[in-house]
């Protein structure tokens, strides 16, 4: 691929990205306006758009880094065996999805009858009071299958035959070696971009001018230090630059129709999801009925389909009925690509807290989840991946607490055990709300996961003389059972300041 169509790839891909946003339509008439200006040279251009890109803050819009020719999945995902772990984890979803289709005797998806969907339509904001669906429909097991057959199991086959390895003497359960940041380079690091995207100190920046002027780069480095309650659902929009236009609640109402129209086996995955989960939640209960709206159309978005183009999974896909054995009858299944698992409407509810219209909650949701919430169940080699994130918490503690470490692994009480249900959901369902969303600000503050790392590993620190005197996993588990009342941001300015002096 030489310059000029790699130039044309990247804008396609940033294009499609921030259509239909309110920064799309600014940047247009920008734009039109840069046209006559003789400073815009277009054999700088790729250049002066990474730079400009990397300095808002907005370095999720740049296409993965890669060897311009490399192939798309390559692009996706540059190591093999992580590749072929992906694989095998959506067979392993796909095959207990089809187990639950052949047992039940349901389809993957069929037409409501008229009487259905006028039901539906009159329960649509009381779901919460009935149960649809089918009452058999098991959850997809997601956090033991993932844990002891994917991650557990993951070998870099290139290490196999080496005689000295560190990975082999590695105490911990991620077999695999990455270059995780530690405390101090993590600190050197948001300090630089700090300096570098701020003129002035944070400390001055007025947060209203922040909204009215629209501007997502100042949101996004207010964030770091915190939202203010009151305005946090303003900044989270100004930094995910998701709107409510009447085209957003028109897309809204279209996706709601799809769900009364047709109805799909994973329907009923999102109500047993809810069902044990949220539903069973002190501070998750009273959302239900927008839990289901949400991840109902949610699963019929085609749009969601988007990230797959860097994201190290496949969609799914089922041949349309009668025809099965065609690969040109394969359709994605469900629409989005995404099959709900145990846990997944975690994901959308504290998110509740902030928007209550249906169609805002929708379009922040889905960016979330496009944007981060997917690296938390795709197996990659990404910084911000499931992988990195459990090995980036593995080398925390061994580094600051090995005397710890070394006494759980001596008992059977691995840490990753205890803490690779956290991680996954980023302790969703785990922190009281407000303490959840101090952590989620700084996700969006500074574009990355790893916090929920740097926090899991922070909780067994504060509980680490608990923990010195447990003697099984059992008991282990007991003392970091009720995380609810801990505060996140001391927690973590305690572990940070012990770790990087």
């Amino acid at each position: 691929m030489d310059e000029s169509a790699e130039l044309a790839v990247s804008i396609t891909q940033i294009v499609q990205r921030l259509k239909g946003t309110h920064l799309h339509s600014q940047l247009e008439k920008q734009a039109k306006e840069c046209l006559h200006k003789p400073e815009i040279k277009l054999e700088t251009l790729k250049d002066d758009v990474r730079r400009l890109l990397k300095a808002s803050g907005m370095t999720w819009l740049l296409p993965p880094p890669g060897h311009p020719r490399a192939p798309p999945e390559h692009t996706k995902e540059p190591l093999e065996y992580m590749r072929k772990a992906q694989v095998n984890w959506e067979k392993r979803i796909l095959k207990s999805l089809n187990s639950m289709c052949t047992e039940l005797g349901i389809p993957l998806a069929r037409k409501r009858p008229v009487p259905e969907q006028k039901e539906l339509t009159n329960k649509w904001n009381e779901m919460g009071t009935d149960e649809p669906g089918n009452a058999d429909t098991h959850n997809l097991c997601f956090h033991s299958d993932m844990f002891k057959v994917v991650l557990v199991g993951l070998r870099n086959p290139n290490n196999e035959r080496s005689e000295d390895l560190t990975v082999r003497s590695h105490w911990g359960l991620i077999q695999v070696s990455f270059n995780v940041r530690d405390i101090p380079q993590m600190v050197r690091a948001s300090q630089k971009c700090l300096l570098k995207r701020v003129r002035v100190p944070l400390l001055f920046i007025c947060i209203s001018v922040v909204v009215s002027e629209q501007d997502s780069a100042a949101a996004q480095q207010y964030s770091r230090q915190g939202c203010p309650t009151g305005l946090r659902a303003q900044l989270w929009s100004l930094i995910l630059n998701t709107t409510n236009d009447p085209e957003d609640i028109t897309h809204y109402e279209q996706l709601k129709a799809r769900v009364i129209n047709h109805d799909l086996l994973v329907d009923n995955l999102i109500y047993k999801d809810v069902k044990l989960t949220a539903s069973n939640d002190d501070y998750y209960f009273v959302f239900e009925d927008y839990l289901y709206q949400v991840l109902l159309c949610f699963s019929r978005d085609t749009a969601v389909l988007e990230h797959f183009s860097y994201n190290s999974a496949t969609p799914p896909k089922s041949c349309i009925q009668n025809k099965s054995g065609s690969e040109q009858c394969a359709v994605v299944y469900p629409p989005n690509g995404v099959i709900p698992f145990h846990g997944f409407s975690m994901y959308v509810a504290p998110l509740c807290f902030l928007y209550n219209e249906p169609s805002k909650l929708y379009r922040v949701f889905r960016e979330m989840y496009i944007r981060y919430l997917f690296r938390l169940h795709s197996i990659s080699s990404h910084p911000s991946g499931i992988v990195s994130l459990c090995l980036q918490f593995e080398r925390l503690l061994q580094t600051h607490l090995p005397q710890l470490f070394y006494h759980l692994r001596e008992i059977g009480a691995q840490p990753l055990r205890i803490a690779f249900k956290w991680i996954v959901r980023a302790f969703s369902g785990y922190l009281s709300t407000d303490q959840l969303l101090l952590l989620w600000d700084r996700i969006l503050g500074y574009d990355s996961l790893e916090i929920v790392a740097v926090l899991a590993a922070a909780v067994f620190a504060f509980r680490a003389e608990n923990l010195m005197e447990v003697t099984s996993l059992a008991s282990a588990e007991a003392v970091l059972a009720d995380l609810s009342t801990l505060k996140v941001m001391p927690l973590l300015q305690i572990f940070l300041f012990a770790t990087s002096v």
